[in-house]
């Protein structure tokens, strides 16, 4: 889908062009990076994941020492209780299988909802900045998206942006 629009962007550019229409260019990730808000928001996702990380090394301790006393003693184990035994081993197994996926699930989650205020404030600087300046639009040059910009008709907006975020 992307390269599909920049396709049609670079076929349309020459009919841009021609109607000396302006556009701006930034890096939104490294705008992002350098805000404060995502600075404290990758702080609290990572006091998150640190929790679960703490969270599924001590299941994973657990585990081990469970499995490694079920070893010891299976040879000693009459054929129903070696099987409970098991059963509970596989039990406490897909637990923890399942608490890692939820564990991810929700980081992947947090993250999102942590960093929606913060894109949000800084896309609405990028709209002041694009109707300040009278930008047609304003490119994200992050990825190589665009390996060629026309110095004439594009200009870098990451200092007016940047001035916009922080007043």
């Amino acid at each position: 889908m992307k390269k599909l629009f920049l396709l049609l962007f670079v076929l349309a550019l020459p009919l841009l062009a021609s109607a000396q229409m302006r556009f701006g260019v930034c890096s939104y990730s490294t705008l992002l990076k350098s805000m404060p808000e995502y600075l404290m928001a990758q702080r609290s996702i990572d006091d998150l994941r640190h929790k679960y990380e703490s969270e599924m090394k001590r299941s994973e301790q657990e585990f081990n020492a469970k499995y490694e006393e079920f070893l010891d003693e299976q040879r000693d184990l009459v054929p129903a209780i070696l099987r409970k035994r098991q059963t509970e081993i596989q039990e406490m197994m897909e637990k923890n299988v399942a608490f890692k996926q939820e564990a991810q699930r929700l980081l992947k989650q947090a993250e999102t909802d942590a960093l929606a205020p913060v894109k949000l404030k800084l896309n609405e600087a990028m709209a002041k900045v694009g109707a300040q300046h009278g930008y047609a639009f304003i490119l994200n040059t992050d990825g190589d998206a665009c390996p060629y910009i026309n110095p004439e008709m594009g200009e870098d907006a990451t200092e007016a942006i940047k001035a916009q975020l922080n007043p």
